[in-house]
C-alpha cells in the first residue's frame, strides 16, 4: 500500500469515528472540584457474559492529551459497550492548557486519572446499582491507552511518587487500544507531533519525569493486560505496542497483543467498524 493510499484510508477512518453524534450519559458525577474532574456513567443495556451484576469498564479518551479532544468523541464507544451489557464509566481529565497545541498538563493530568480511579468504586455503587465494581476493566484509546496502562501500574511507581498506591488496583485487567505505551519509542517516532515530551513538560524534564509516567518502565504490574493495535495505524505505529510487550516479557510478564489487519488508528473506538466488536470481545474475556 502506498503512503497516499494509507493516508487516505486513515483520513476516512477518522472522519467515520467523528461522524457519530455524542451520546449523553445516564448520570455524571464529579470526582474533584475542577470542571474537568467528572465521570459519565452509562448503565448496562443487554447482558454481557454469564449474567449477574455487570462488569464495569472505565474508559479514558485519547486525543494526544490535548485540550480540543474530550470524552464526547468517545461517547458513542461508551454507549456501544453499554449496549453490549457493560456498565461504563467515561472519565474526563485535564488535558493541555490555553494553547490547544500543547499535550497534557504536568502534574494535573496524572492527578486526575489517579483521583478518578480512587473515586470510581464508590461512584459505581451509588450510580450503577446493576454493576459490580469488583469486575472492573480499564480501557483507553491512544493517549487514553497510555493512561489506562499507567493507572494500572500505580502500585509500582517509584517510591515517593504522589500517585503511588499501596497495592495493585482492584482490576480484572487492562485493554489498551493503540496505546502510547513506550515513551522512548514514541518519542523517536515523534508520535502525535512531540506529544510525549510536551506531556512531561518539555525537553528539560523528559528524562527526570519519564520513570513516573512511562508504562514501559513500570513493569511488571501483575495485572492481565491486552493491547489491541491496528497494523495500518499511522498515528501510533505498531512498533510502540510491540516495544511495550517486549519490555513486559523482559520483566517476566506476558502481555497479549491483538494485531488487526488493514485497520488504522480510529476503528478501534468506532461502533461502525468491525474492529470495535473485537475490542468488546477482548474486554469481555478479562471482565469475567
Amino acid at each position: 500500500m502506498t503512503d497516499d493510499v494509507a493516508a487516505a484510508r486513515g483520513a476516512a477512518e477518522e472522519k467515520s469515528v467523528f461522524s457519530h453524534e455524542p451520546v449523553g450519559p445516564d448520570a455524571t458525577a464529579a470526582y474533584g472540584d475542577h470542571p474537568d474532574q467528572v465521570i459519565d456513567f452509562y448503565a448496562p443495556r443487554g447482558e454481557a457474559g454469564p449474567g449477574g451484576p455487570a462488569p464495569v469498564v472505565l474508559v479514558l479518551h485519547g486525543g494526544a492529551w490535548r485540550a480540543p479532544y474530550d470524552r464526547r468523541h468517545i461517547s458513542p464507544f461508551a454507549d456501544f459497550l453499554a449496549r453490549r451489557g457493560f456498565a461504563v464509566a467515561s472519565a474526563e481529565y485535564r488535558c493541555g492548557g490555553d494553547d490547544d497545541s500543547l499535550a497534557g498538563r504536568w502534574p494535573d493530568t496524572f492527578d486526575d486519572v489517579a483521583a478518578a480511579l480512587d473515586a470510581l468504586p464508590a461512584l459505581v455503587r451509588e450510580l450503577l446499582p446493576r454493576a459490580d465494581p469488583r469486575r472492573t476493566v480499564l480501557t483507553g484509546h491512544s493517549a487514553g491507552g497510555h493512561l489506562a496502562l499507567w493507572g494500572a501500574a500505580r502500585h509500582v511507581l517509584p517510591a515517593g511518587s504522589p500517585w503511588r498506591s499501596g497495592g495493585s488496583a482492584a482490576l480484572r485487567g487492562v485493554v489498551a487500544l493503540a496505546p502510547i505505551a513506550d515513551f522512548t519509542v514514541a518519542d523517536k517516532l515523534d508520535v502525535c507531533g512531540g506529544a510525549v515530551r510536551q506531556l512531561l513538560g518539555g525537553d528539560e524534564y523528559f528524562a527526570e519525569r519519564q520513570p513516573y509516567a512511562d508504562p514501559a518502565l513500570l513493569l511488571p504490574t501483575g495485572i492481565a493486560t491486552t493491547l489491541v493495535q491496528g497494523r495500518a495505524d499511522l498515528d501510533v505505529p505498531q512498533m510502540v505496542a510491540e516495544s511495550y510487550a517486549e519490555a513486559a516479557a523482559k520483566a517476566g510478564e506476558m502481555v497479549g497483543v491483538t494485531l488487526l489487519e488493514d485497520v488504522g488508528h480510529f476503528p478501534l473506538i468506532d461502533p461502525a467498524a468491525d474492529a470495535c466488536a473485537v475490542v468488546a470481545e477482548e474486554i469481555e474475556q478479562l471482565a469475567w
